[in-house]
């Protein structure tokens, strides 16, 4: 902005009053800036005033001005109006780029066309940077399975993180061998059912560590002070859908793996996320987006919070929270399930694929990264990604490709919805399939059949620039919901 050479008037009292500046606090707050500025002739009235019109309506977009002249005053009505002495008012809509921005694909003959679309919507937010599709994509709501997004570092989307934020694998592997899930199958059968809980309304009564539940954190916010006592009860809980705890058998083929020489084991497989706490607070705040932000209609679910907001902030602080939780919530799992089988894991690998963390890219911009169905894959990161009930799934290494975001698929992905499966499949084949690959099978039912989904194979093909396999899991005794459970993911 250069400085003008003309005197000009003052910023009067009617001026301000136009703008929505009623209140006399605001009233002298605004004048007293305003005047200041045209006193030293920094920009003319006409300047000024479309500032001040901008900023009474969008005031955290004058916060992301680091050496802004209005970020001071951006901060003072942000505090007036939270105490109701300034009103709030909604932003406009933000025109979609014209010109479409292209992003990586990996796998692309692997995925629906309904993905292309929503991560082609996705990429052309006017606060993305940066996005990828990974080979076990399909459609979801918003941002689809299996898209990576990177936005603008203030900004976040909580339908890009997803509706179970935070959700997760976990993998136990014990000194022991392969061989213990057929010597031992009765056994370890029971301990899935003695010590696991799915469904959506599923709680227990007995925990083995509740020390998160001491975190400052359960009282930030109103609404996670609501969620507490709900999610305390669902502690070691699983939901429904695709969510699971296996016993399966892991090959280790050669060196070793953080420890664990080469060999075949016996080992513990869970996926599931934050439930009930993780839903609320992913609705919740969906829902504030969408109002704050209106999209077009094909846009919509991908309403972002600014994190320099009393609303961002919280959901940032709950988001986080989630992930903390459903990190609890398996080990609650795999703690109790080791107790029972007398033995402490050798290792234990996790990761979360429903999430968004604060990153940098190649070039060093700093950005939020949304992993919606996508495993972090940064150089040296290990992650789980599981296949189907009867195919394997891999530990692997992420070998940190810029090109996705250091990021991988988060499973085999589905290839037809659970309404086709029902239609579509014979249960004389699926439990052929089964008895097939020896594989014990405890709830479910045709919707999460192996058939319902991609070929692991393929898609782990699809990203060998990505990942490098470093031990296969493969699936024998599988707990999942009851049939009639409606489905969570």
């Amino acid at each position: 902005m250069g400085k003008v050479n003309i005197e000009e008037e003052n910023v009067s009292q009617a001026d301000l009053e136009t703008l929505g500046v009623n209140q006399e606090a605001a009233l002298e707050l605004f004048s007293r800036v305003a005047n200041g500025l045209l006193k030293h002739k920094v920009m003319g009235k006409e300047e000024l005033i479309q500032h001040l019109n901008k900023l009474v309506r969008d005031p955290e977009a004058y916060l992301r001005q680091k050496h802004g002249k209005f970020k001071n005053l951006a901060e003072k009505v942000i505090g007036l109006q939270k105490e109701g002495v300034m009103p709030r008012f909604e932003k406009p809509a933000p025109e979609m780029p014209e010109n479409l921005r292209e992003f990586p694909v990996f796998g692309r003959e692997h995925i629906e066309p309904g993905a292309f679309a929503q991560m082609n919507t996705a990429i052309n937010l006017p606060v993305s940077v940066a996005g990828a599709l990974m080979p076990d994509a399909h459609q979801g709501y918003g941002l689809p399975i299996g898209g990576v997004l990177a936005t603008e570092a203030n900004t976040i989307i909580p339908y890009a993180v997803g509706v179970d934020i935070a959700c997760r694998m976990c993998l136990s592997i014990f000194d022991l061998p392969a061989y213990t899930v057929d010597s031992e199958k009765d056994k370890l059968k029971k301990m899935l059912e003695e010590h696991t809980v799915f469904g959506m309304g599923g709680t227990v009564k007995k925990h083995f560590d509740t020390s998160l539940f001491d975190r400052k954190e359960w009282k930030a916010t109103a609404l996670i002070r609501s969620l507490r006592d709900k999610a305390y009860s669902q502690l070691g809980t699983s939901g429904t859908g695709n969510h699971f705890v296996e016993w399966g058998e892991l090959n280790i083929p050669e060196g070793e793996l953080e420890g664990v020489p080469e060999g075949r084991y016996l080992a513990l497989l869970s996926h599931s996320g934050s439930r009930g706490f993780g839903g609320n607070i992913a609705n919740h705040y969906s829902s504030i987006a969408m109002k704050k932000m209106k999209l077009p209609n094909e846009a919509k679910h991908l309403a972002w919070l600014d994190l320099d907001s009393e609303e961002g902030q919280e959901y940032w602080i709950a988001m986080n929270l989630a992930g903390d939780y459903a990190s609890a919530n398996h080990h609650e799992i795999h703690n109790k399930i080791a107790r029972a089988l007398g033995l402490d894991p050798a290792l234990r690998i996790e990761n979360h694929h429903n999430f968004a963390w604060k990153e940098q890219l190649a070039d060093g911009t700093e950005v939020m990264v949304h992993r919606k169905g996508a495993t972090p894959a940064g150089k040296g990161v290990l992650g789980i990604i599981p296949g189907s009930m009867s195919t394997p799934g891999f530990v692997v290494r992420g070998k940190g490709n810029e090109n996705s975001i250091n990021s991988a698929s988060h499973g085999a992905g589905r290839l037809m919805s659970r309404n086709v499966a029902f239609k579509t499949l014979k249960r004389d084949l699926v439990e052929a399939e089964l008895k097939n690959k020896n594989i014990t099978l405890i709830g479910s039912d045709l919707d999460e059949a192996p058939m319902v989904y991609k070929n692991i194979h393929d898609v782990m093909a699809a990203q060998e620039d990505l990942v490098e396999v470093l031990a296969e899991f493969q699936p024998r005794i599988v707990k999942m919901a009851n049939p009639k459970e409606r489905p969570e993911d």
